[in-house]
């Protein structure tokens, strides 16, 4: 029986009950609209919607969707309702794309992961996990990662093994 893993997989439990633990440094994710679907960033310098509204307004549905989802994990402002902006419509899609999760997708995202001991920078990108601990370096997955698949379920496919 492996001990180790056993408790990488209740401290993943304990982690996934906890998103506050979690901060997006960057994310890519596709949103699914009413008509298209669309590509949301978050970088160093901001936010970006690939939709015609984020053009306008520099704020739109999709990234108050994602505002709305993952408050704790942002930890940063939400984004200003804009001169111009139909608030009201906005609004209520983001309320709704927010009650529906199936329709978000990421592509990849880079997270600083604070842990019981240390905090790790714990990536997902091309359906592989990375992440800083000794565990993941060892065993190809961890604590951290394996929290993120939960929190995370049904928004990413699921992680191949990475390559240790």
């Amino acid at each position: 029986m492996d001990y180790g893993m056993i408790g990488k997989i209740e401290k993943a439990k304990m982690y996934a009950s906890q998103p506050d633990r979690i901060t997006f440094n960057t994310l890519v994710a596709e949103i699914r609209g009413d008509n298209n679907a669309y590509t949301i960033t978050l970088s160093p310098g901001g936010w970006n919607c690939t939709c015609p509204g984020f053009r306008t307004h520099s704020i739109c549905p999709h990234i108050m969707a994602l505002e709305r989802l993952y408050k704790p994990q942002l930890k940063r402002a939400p984004l200003p309702y804009a001169p111009g902006q139909n608030v009201v419509s906005d609004v209520d899609k983001s309320m709704r794309y927010a009650e529906e999760p199936d329709r978000i997708a990421f592509i990849e995202f880079e997270v600083t992961f604070r842990g019981d001991n240390d905090t790790h920078i714990t990536a997902y990108r091309d359906n592989h996990f990375a992440c800083g601990c000794e565990f993941f370096h060892s065993r190809g997955v961890c604590g951290h990662t394996m929290a993120l698949e939960r929190i995370f379920k049904g928004q990413i496919t699921p992680a191949q093994p990475s390559p240790v």
